[in-house]
């Protein structure tokens, strides 16, 4: 790849490496492929030279390389977001185990420094929606030797996620004489509540005598009623292979994988199984809500990830949890609160379809395109993406256009007022979202050719963080539809009054917007009159 200052007379085509700001005009942002009304914009503004880059023949530019290379990372439960600004995320689509091979991940950031992969930890509890790894290529661009090498290599062991199974459980609880009922009342819960967590309902609780023929009983008697997971919580740590808990697990006929852990809090874990149940026996730190050894096994035992004595001796490293502020600090009884990392950002799709069609002289979101009306076109491209959530505004003869639209996963909205303006179908829509929808993308109805894919290259360029909360598509640089916007904005969205929408808090907000051409025509193609009707028809026959 080229890169270094040109004159702006040589720069038609290239990538803006920096950022041009001149005061009074909106900024010319870095990654920007420069156009021709670009450099005469620049030219006018009395910029004389830019700094920019220009791939290589055999280079693969940036998001093309991050798409590639995550797809060949992303195992099973694994979603890829679209790749923006060289970025490339994947989610968990499950709630379960992170499952990665750490040196395959090494292997892969050492083939060129441009190139990273950075991952949550090997075998970390994660949440459906939660990023679970991120590809970021440095450079505009990086040679296809490079992505060819990465994608070789993630094949071999891809990053996944094993969700959790909802084993059936059999909770053993020991008493002595002197154990109090509080005691046991405590370790059930903090054990349960691990349990919820991972969606497990089916739980059987024995209390029984700390002896061995006792423990041995009871862990016969869950056994043989079907329980895959046997979960002991002693009334005494256990100290040695021959003490209660381990001396009971072999009477019943099971076996002792591991007695310890190199991990503190968790050290006094037993490991064990008894035909085909995992048996834990569970350190007395368990009766706090806080991280600790207990449950890095008991997480990989739910989602049904083997576990062996060696694989809990290599949890030395990054086992001193004790004091660590770092560290998830204690678990909310809620489960939906158990997953606290990074999630994708809840977008919404607000599709306008509620207007009176005046220039066409019928509903034209009613009129067919092949074998379906142009509407159900439109929110089926909605519904396709990875948007959380869509919601449509009808008004013009609503009940057919809801007829056109059955079987699909929407909200429906009517507004009685649709013959005010656009701007009522906006606040009926904005006022149906969701309270933990992050942004929302307005689509019209009459633009057919826009295609989930189109929505999620939208949806990836939205950053806050990185000042992108209004998402604008753009084809030779004319801006068009449909527009993301942060709920930041939905007040003053709201407040649009008429026939108009939004569009004049794109110069309110200059600075926050981040244009993305699509590559395609669709993102200026709406269908407002019979002419453009029957073009769209004349396009879709010939293709």
């Amino acid at each position: 790849m080229k890169f270094g200052t040109v004159p702006i007379g040589e720069a038609t085509g290239a990538i803006l490496a920096h950022s041009v700001v001149v005061p009074g005009v909106p900024a010319l942002k870095k990654g920007r492929h420069l156009s021709e009304n670009d450099i005469a914009l620049l030219a006018r503004l009395g910029v004389r030279e830019v700094i920019v880059a220009r791939p290589d023949a055999d280079d693969v530019v940036e998001d093309a390389a991050a798409q590639r290379i995550a797809r060949a990372v992303a195992g099973a439960n694994v979603r890829v977001a679209e790749a923006f600004t060289g970025r490339a995320n994947l989610y968990a689509t499950a709630r379960g185990v992170l499952c990665l091979d750490e040196s395959t991940i090494t292997a892969i950031n050492a083939i060129d420094e441009g190139l990273t992969i950075a991952t949550l930890g090997a075998f970390e509890r994660v949440e459906a929606g939660q990023m679970v790894a991120t590809v970021k290529i440095i450079p505009f661009a990086v040679s296809a030797a490079s992505v060819d090498g990465a994608e070789r290599a993630a094949r071999v062991l891809p990053l996944a996620v094993a969700p959790f199974t909802a084993p059936r459980v059999g909770l053993i609880l020991t008493k002595l004489s002197g154990t109090k009922s509080n005691v046991l009342a405590k370790r059930r819960h903090a054990i349960e509540t691990r349990l919820h967590a991972m969606g497990v309902t089916s739980i059987e609780v024995t209390i029984t005598d700390h002896t061995t023929e006792s423990v041995a009983t009871a862990l016969t008697t869950h056994a043989d009623k079907g329980a895959t997971l046997l979960l002991v919580f002693a009334a005494s740590a256990i100290i040695d292979r021959q003490d209660v808990i381990p001396a009971g697990l072999v009477v019943a006929g099971g076996r002792i994988e591991r007695l310890g852990m190199p991990v503190d809090p968790g050290n006094l874990l037993l490991l064990g199984a008894l035909g085909n149940a995992t048996v834990i026996g569970i350190p007395s730190c368990a009766a706090s809500p806080k991280l600790n050894g207990f449950d890095w096994v008991l997480e990989r035992a739910g989602a049904g990830v083997p576990i062996t004595s060696r694989d809990i001796a290599a949890m030395g490293v990054g086992g001193l949890l004790k004091e660590i502020a770092s560290r998830p600090q204690p678990r909310d009884d809620d489960a939906s609160n158990a997953g606290n990392g990074r999630h994708a950002a809840r977008i919404a799709v607000l599709v306008l379809a509620a207007g009176r069609s005046s220039r066409m002289g019928s509903n034209k979101l009613l009129e067919p395109l092949g074998d379906k009306p142009i509407v159900r076109l439109v929110v089926e491209a909605a519904t396709a993406s990875s948007a959380h959530e869509v919601v449509v505004v009808t008004g013009n003869r609503g009940a057919e256009v809801r007829t056109a639209l059955e079987g699909l996963r929407i909200t429906v909205v009517d507004n009685p007022h649709f013959a005010d303006g656009i701007s009522t179908s906006l606040r009926a829509g904005l006022a149906a979202l969701p309270p933990d929808i992050d942004a929302a993308l307005v689509a019209l109805g009459d633009m057919p050719e826009v295609t989930a894919q189109h929505i999620d290259r939208l949806i990836a360029a939205f950053s806050p963080a990185d000042q992108r909360t209004i998402v604008v598509p753009t084809r030779h640089g004319k801006r068009g539809n449909p527009i993301l916007w942060a709920r930041r904005y939905f007040a003053d969205m709201s407040a649009v009054t008429g026939d108009t929408g939004a569009k004049h808090l794109l110069g309110t907000h200059a600075d926050e917007v981040v244009e993305v051409d699509l590559g395609s025509d669709a993102v200026l193609t709406d269908i407002d009159t019979p002419d453009a009707l029957a073009a769209l028809r004349a396009r879709h026959a010939g293709g």
